[in-house]
């Protein structure tokens, strides 16, 4: 978890072939709708973004080992996702504004930039009360994916 340009997909994608999961991009099950309004540089509201959370539980309820890249920057998002998903586990990506806004500056995404803003002010940290952990993700991308795996194997 964590704003656009933290490395979710690809510490998510790297993290899953690691540890023999299916990887997906929580992006790819927004409907088309909501890719049109965040293209166009307008941020998801929650009836935008409650249905779409809802597709990311189904989908972690019905896949046994799955690895999902999903912003889930609210404390409310987190919780409709364990609501259907009770054994979610969250790895917060802990990148600073100025390396987030580098990394979206030199890639093609449909979320622009000018959104950055928005995304840090919806972050809200993960709380110790929540399932999960937070990793350095300003780090190399071997040293992130190491971290979050060794975290995922404290908890088991």
């Amino acid at each position: 978890m964590g704003p656009s340009g933290s490395g979710k997909t690809a510490v998510g994608s790297l993290l899953a072939s690691r540890i023999g999961a299916e990887f997906i991009d929580a992006d790819d099950l927004h409907p088309p709708a909501n890719l049109a309004k965040m293209t166009a540089g307008t941020p998801l509201d929650d009836d935008d973004r409650m249905p779409w959370l809802d597709r990311v539980a189904e989908r972690l309820r019905t896949h046994e080992h799955l690895v999902v890249a999903c912003s889930a920057l609210a404390r409310r998002y987190r919780q409709r996702i364990l609501a259907g998903a009770p054994g979610a586990i969250f790895v917060e990506l802990d990148v600073s504004a100025d390396e987030l806004a580098r990394r979206m500056g030199q890639r093609e995404h449909f979320m622009p930039p000018q959104l950055l803003s928005s995304q840090l002010a919806t972050l809200e940290p993960l709380g110790d009360d929540e399932p999960g952990f937070h990793v350095d993700a300003d780090a190399p991308l071997e040293e992130v994916v190491v971290a979050a795996e060794e975290a995922i194997q404290s908890l088991r």
